[in-house]
C-alpha cells in the first residue's frame, strides 16, 4: 500500500497544478486516440472487405469475358499465356493461369518487360494487416473449348495494397493529430503558466510572511477571482504591518523609558552615593589621624576599626563603580564610540591574557545616537561575556563597521524559534520565544529568496547605510538542545527594537559567530517585548 502512495505522489500528487492539468489533457487525447483508432480500424477492415468483393467480383467478370474469346477462335495456347497480363492491372486480386495438367502457364518475356504498378505502397506491419486483413478467397473460371477443359484461371484476393494505403492513410492521420497535440499542449503550457503565476506568487507572499516581512505586497493580476485573493493578502499583510508598527513603536518607547531610567539611576548614583562614599572615606581618614594622640591601646583598637571602615568603603566604591558601568557606561556621549568599544575590548584583554583578541572599529563615526551607541556597547560586552564564560575560545575577534545595508531576511531577525535556538552552559530561558539563530549560508540564501520573489514589491526598509557588529569566536560553539537566555534574548529585542536584525552562526565544536545589522538614520522599531537587562550578564 505504501508503495502505491509513493508512486501516486511521484506521478500525480507531488506535480504542480499546471503538471496535472496537462497530464488529464494528455491522458483525455490518449483515450480519443485508442478510440479513434479502434473506429479505424473497424471502418478499415469492413471497407476492405467490401472493396476486395469487389475487386473480385470484377476480376471472375473480366476472366468470363477473356474465356469468350477462345471459344470463337483465339488460339488457346496464346490466351493461356497472356492473359494474366491482360488481367495484371486488376487491383486487390492475384490471377493465375493453370493448363489441363494442373501446372502454371506465364509469359516469361512479358514478365521481363513489365513496368511496376504505380499504386503499389510499403506493406503494413503484419499486426495491423492481421487486425483489418479479410481472409484470403480464392475463385477459378475453367477454359472450355469444345467441350473440352484446357486450363483453369484462378483468382486470388490480394488485400496487401488496400491494407497499405489505409495504413498510411492511418500514419497521416496520427502525425497531423499527434502534432496538433503538441501544439495544443505547449500553448496550454504557455497559458496556464500565465493563468497560475498569481499562485505562485500568492505562495512566495506567503512564505515572506511567515519569515515576518510584513512589507511584501503582491502585483493584482487580471484574473478576477486571483484579484480578489491578492487584494485580501495585500490587506492581510497591510493589517499586520500596521500592528507590528504600533507593537514596535511602544517597545522602542519602552527601551527608550528603561535607558532614561538608567541613566537617571547612575546619575543619582554618580552625584549622591559617589560623593557620600568619598566623604566616609574622608572623615574615616580624618579619625585615623585624630586617633593618633590616644593612648596605644585605644589607638591600636581605633587603628583596626579605621581599616575595617576603609575596606568597607573601597567595597562599597567597586559595586557603585560596577553598578555605574553596568547601567551606563559614563564615557558614553563624551568619548567617541569607536574608543570606548576598543577600550572594552583592551580591558577583558587585560583580565584574560590567555585569550588572544582584535578589535576593527576604524571607520566609526563619533556618535550616532545615544541608545545606538548603548545598544552597540551592550552588545560588544555580552558577546565577549558569552565568549569568555561559556565558549573556552582562544581567539575573540569584535568588527564593527557602518556599511550598505542588506537585509538578513525574515529568519535573520531573530523572529520566531528556529531548531538550532542554543546557548553554552546555562539554564534554559523561561521566555516563549527564542532569538532564531541561522548560518551565513543560510542567510544568502534568503537574501537570494527574497530577491527571486517576483512579482513582489518589498518596502524600502533596507535602504540606506546601517552600522554591522560581528563579533567571532572559536570556542565550543552551541551545543544540541541548548536554548537561549535572557543576554541573547536582551540582545535580540534591543537589536529589533532599532530596526535592526539580529542573527547568529554557530556549530557544536565550530565556534560562534555574533551578526547584528542597525539601520541608520532608525526606522520605526521593530520588536514586540521589553527587553531583559543586559547588564546581568547571562546568555
Amino acid at each position: 500500500m505504501r508503495w502505491r502512495l509513493r508512486v501516486l505522489n511521484l506521478l500525480w500528487f507531488g506535480r504542480s497544478v499546471r503538471t496535472q492539468i496537462l497530464l488529464v489533457f494528455i491522458a483525455l487525447n490518449l483515450v480519443a486516440a485508442s478510440i479513434a483508432g479502434g473506429v479505424i480500424i473497424f471502418k478499415a477492415g469492413a471497407s476492405t472487405r467490401i472493396e476486395i468483393a469487389a475487386s473480385m467480383r470484377l476480376a471472375e467478370l473480366m476472366a468470363n469475358e477473356a474465356v469468350q474469346l477462345v471459344q470463337h477462335g483465339f488460339p488457346a495456347e496464346q490466351f493461356l499465356r497472356t492473359l494474366p497480363g491482360q488481367l495484371r492491372l486488376l487491383r486487390h486480386v492475384r490471377i493465375g493461369v493453370r493448363d489441363a495438367a494442373g501446372q502454371p502457364v506465364s509469359d516469361q518475356a512479358a514478365e521481363r518487360t513489365e513496368p511496376p504498378r504505380e499504386d503499389s505502397r510499403a506493406a503494413a506491419p503484419v499486426w495491423f494487416a492481421m487486425l483489418i486483413g479479410p481472409p484470403v478467397e480464392r475463385h477459378e473460371v475453367a477454359v472450355v473449348v469444345d467441350g473440352r477443359t484446357i486450363g483453369t484461371v484462378e483468382i486470388v484476393s490480394e488485400p496487401r495494397d488496400e491494407i497499405a494505403e489505409v495504413w498510411e492513410n492511418t500514419i497521416a492521420l496520427a502525425a497531423v493529430a499527434a502534432v496538433t497535440v503538441l501544439v495544443i499542449v505547449g500553448i496550454l503550457y504557455l497559458v496556464l503558466g500565465r493563468v497560475l503565476d498569481p499562485l505562485t506568487a500568492l505562495g512566495t507572499g506567503l512564505l515572506g510572511l511567515e519569515r515576518r516581512d510584513y512589507k511584501v505586497r503582491l502585483v493584482r493580476p487580471k484574473v478576477q477571482e486571483f484579484a480578489a485573493i491578492v487584494d485580501r493578502f495585500n490587506a492581510l499583510a497591510g493589517a499586520l504591518d500596521d500592528v507590528r508598527a504600533e507593537n514596535l513603536a511602544l517597545n522602542r518607547r519602552l527601551i527608550t523609558a528603561q535607558d532614561d531610567e538608567r541613566r537617571r539611576t547612575a546619575l543619582e548614583l554618580h552625584d549622591e552615593v559617589g560623593p557620600s562614599l568619598f566623604g566616609l572615606k574622608a572623615n574615616v581618614a580624618s579619625i585615623a589621624k585624630t586617633a593618633l594622640g590616644l593612648p596605644a591601646a585605644a589607638a591600636a583598637t581605633v587603628a583596626e576599626r579605621v581599616r575595617d571602615l576603609g575596606a568597607i568603603i573601597d567595597h562599597l566604591q567597586g559595586i557603585n563603580r560596577g553598578m555605574l558601568n553596568r547601567l551606563r557606561p559614563m564615557a558614553l556621549g563624551h568619548v567617541p564610540l569607536g574608543e570606548i568599544i576598543a577600550e572594552l575590548v583592551r580591558d577583558r584583554a587585560r583580565a584574560h591574557p590567555h585569550i588572544v583578541f582584535t578589535h576593527d572599529v576604524e571607520t566609526l563615526d563619533r556618535s550616532y545616537d545615544d541608545t545606538v551607541d548603548l545598544t552597540l556597547y551592550r552588545c560588544v560586552q555580552e558577546s565577549l561575556t558569552n565568549a569568555i564564560r561559556h565558549a573556552n575560545a582562544k581567539a575573540i575577534e569584535v568588527k564593527v563597521a557602518a556599511a550598505p545595508s542588506p537585509r538578513l531576511g525574515g529568519e535573520g531577525r531573530g523572529e520566531g524559534a528556529s531548531p538550532q535556538a542554543q546557548t553554552r552552559g546555562e539554564r534554559p530561558s523561561s521566555q516563549p520565544s527564542p532569538p532564531t539563530e541561522v548560518g551565513f549560508t543560510r542567510l544568502r540564501q534568503l537574501k537570494n529568496d527574497r530577491n527571486r520573489q517576483q512579482p513582489i514589491s518589498i518596502g524600502e526598509e533596507g535602504a540606506g547605510r546601517c552600522l554591522e557588529l560581528t563579533v567571532r569566536d572559536d570556542g565550543f560553539g552551541f551545543a544540541a538542545g541548548q536554548a537561549p537566555g535572557f543576554g541573547l534574548r536582551g540582545m535580540q529585542e534591543r537589536v529589533q527594537a532599532l530596526g535592526g536584525e539580529f542573527a547568529i552562526e554557530s556549530g557544536n565544536g565550530c565556534g560562534t559567530c555574533v551578526r547584528i545589522m542597525i539601520p541608520l538614520p532608525l526606522p520605526l522599531p521593530t520588536m514586540l517585548a521589553v527587553p531583559h537587562d543586559l547588564g546581568s550578564h547571562h546568555r
